[in-house]
């Protein structure tokens, strides 16, 4: 593997050369050079970069005019400082003399070529490749520098393998006096004399250096007098080290470029919060809580539903009982009646059926109020949807029937016969509720209504609440009550010009249009309001529907019952087909 490395190095060193020797033909040297025992290398900056745009590789020359460095040159000088004082000491290194040899890389290519310089066998400018390098010896025996990180970087990739070290081995092991400070180093060549912390204080045009602290090794101590401390800041404040001030709280760190201490202060996102174990992320909070933006914590979340202590359920449900009473009442006094003229105008027994199926529908809004359970999610849009789908197959057929009676059995005697003889009514009746039946078995069992928790909608509220306004199911049912509506619309239509005590139109034409309005109301506040009374809405659409099918029909009738009981007899009901008899005769 030693061996497989080696040649590798020797043909990136080879191809290094060549493109060193090829582009600079003169042979460089050292600008400063002292001969010794042991040499030591420098490469410092001592000319600045050359700028200027190169078409091709080629070394660049560094003494250049008003190029001068000034931080390389005192590093520069400091090695030979140092190198100087050991060789003039009789107790650091004796009988020993240090050399060195001082390069100027103030480029690239400039820094290859003395790295490669450095590697060549001493007294030639050649490097010699080895199978194995640990016998390899350059001239020099360690290298301080270059400064720069990238430099740095490409000659250490070029030294490592020739073992070359930035300290000597036996650094550790030093121990001697400099200007009456012993200088010692421990086993990672790290200093361990003690030192003083000076500033320069510029007090106006004088200035002078204060001693505000020391370190020492042993015992290791550092002792800071922070009153000598002269900052510049308004009033001796002392500056932060941060470039970014603290966030305010429930505001994240965002990282600016690589370190820790730059950032942006943006604020956690609604529905999550800042945890100040990490300030740098922001945290969801749970399904059950939510937070507004810039929030340290979360807070629970608020369930809501169509409770029954209410002011606006206590309304809906007085409004609904009434209803029911009504329905009752009316049932009681058709009961009563049942073979007076009026009674059997309206229906007879189908009245009943009737005024059960709006019943039904009455009792099905008990299942809006208070928290959705899975019978409440299941009955009360399927039953509504049902008893009034009865309602109005029964208000259609009659509406008809009265229109077959009255315009169509003498001119198509035929259609009348057969409508009569196999109960038309009852079938149509029986046909038509039993395929709203049908549609609300499908929505129940492939569209099942369940009481859910929705918490999209709004983020600091728990909605309770059934599914079934999501389905088609619901749709189907709702238009297919929509569809009868419009047929007994269309039906009473037709029966606008019959007997005064058979004309229904107006009062039944009301209502539906009472109807069609309800529910189109819904569905709009549907559409842009889904909150906490958004069921109490869908009552009072439900009810109104009831109460102006109610109203429509049966009110004039009991009106009649019970305050003009002189047009409940069978005389006035004569004398009125009559009218319309000798008037459609005239025409």
């Amino acid at each position: 593997m030693l061996l497989q490395t080696a040649h590798l190095l020797g043909l990136q060193l080879s191809i290094s050369c060549c493109w060193a020797y090829s582009c600079h033909s003169t042979a460089s040297s050292p600008d400063f050079s002292l001969s010794g025992d042991y040499l030591l290398a420098g490469l410092f900056p001592l000319h600045a970069e050359c700028l200027q745009v190169r078409h091709r590789p080629e070394v660049t020359l560094c003494d250049r005019p008003g190029s001068f460095n000034g931080h390389g040159y005192h590093h520069f000088q400091a090695m030979r400082f140092a190198i100087e004082e050991i060789n003039n000491s009789t107790a650091l290194l004796p009988n020993v003399t240090l050399g060195y040899e001082l390069y100027d890389v103030c480029s690239e290519s400039a820094n290859m070529y003395a790295t490669l310089r450095v590697l060549s066998v001493p007294g030639t400018h050649h490097i010699e490749i080895q199978g194995n390098l640990l016998h390899y010896f350059p001239k020099v025996v360690a290298v301080i520098g270059p400064d720069a990180t990238n430099r740095a970087a490409t000659t250490a990739a070029l030294l490592s393998p020739y073992l070359v070290p930035l300290l000597l081995e036996q650094i550790h092991k030093v121990n001697f006096l400099l200007h009456e400070d012993t200088v010692t180093f421990n086993d990672n060549g790290g200093p361990l004399s003690g030192y003083n912390i000076i500033t320069w204080d510029w007090s106006g045009p004088n200035w002078a250096f204060t001693v505000i602290g020391s370190s020492t090794w042993s015992p290791v101590r550092l002792d800071i007098n922070k009153t000598k401390i002269q900052w510049h800041g308004k009033d001796n404040q002392v500056p932060k080290s941060v470039c970014s001030s603290d966030c305010l709280e429930g505001h994240q760190r965002v990282v600016v470029g690589f370190q820790h201490c730059c950032f942006e202060c943006v604020p956690c996102e609604a529905g999550t919060f800042l945890n100040k174990s990490d300030l740098y992320s922001c945290q969801p909070c749970g399904k059950e809580e939510w937070a507004p933006e810039g929030s340290q914590i979360c807070f629970p979340r608020t369930v809501v539903c169509l409770t029954w202590h209410e002011h606006i359920s206590w309304v809906l449900l007085a409004a609904n009982l009434l209803l029911l009473l009504l329905l009752v009442g009316t049932a009681g006094l058709f009961a009563w009646h049942l073979d007076t003229p009026v009674v059997r105008s309206a229906g007879g027994r189908l009245c009943f059926l009737m005024l059960g199926s709006l019943a039904a529908g009455s009792c099905s809004l008990y299942g809006f109020f208070g928290e959705p359970t899975l019978p409440a999610c299941l009955l009360r849009q399927a039953l509504f949807a049902l008893g009034f789908a009865i309602f109005l197959s029964c208000l259609t057929v009659r509406s008809f029937q009265l229109v077959i009676i009255f315009k169509f059995s003498t001119k198509v005697p035929a259609f009348y016969r057969a409508w009569v003889q196999n109960h038309g009514a009852s079938l149509f009746v029986l046909i038509s509720s039993m395929t709203q039946l049908l549609l609300c078995l499908t929505w129940l069992a492939v569209w099942t209504p369940l009481p859910t928790r929705e918490y999209q909608r709004f983020p600091q509220l728990v909605m309770l609440e059934c599914t079934e306004v999501n389905s088609l199911g619901f749709m189907l049912a709702f238009a297919y009550n929509g569809l009868l509506s419009f047929s007994a619309f269309a039906c009473s239509y037709l029966g606008k010009d019959l007997p005064e005590n058979y004309n229904e139109a107006k009062c039944v034409t009301f209502s539906l249009l009472l109807n069609f309005v309800s529910w189109i109301a819904y569905f709009t506040v549907a559409s842009v309001y889904q909150g906490k009374y958004l069921p109490a809405v869908n009552v009072l659409a439900a009810l109104s529907s009831l109460s102006s099918g109610f109203g429509g029909y049966f009110l004039p009738k009991c009106y009649v019952i019970l305050c003009r009981p002189d047009l409940n007899s069978t005389e006035h009901f004569q004398a009125s087909i009559q009218e319309y008899t000798r008037r459609c005769g005239c025409t």
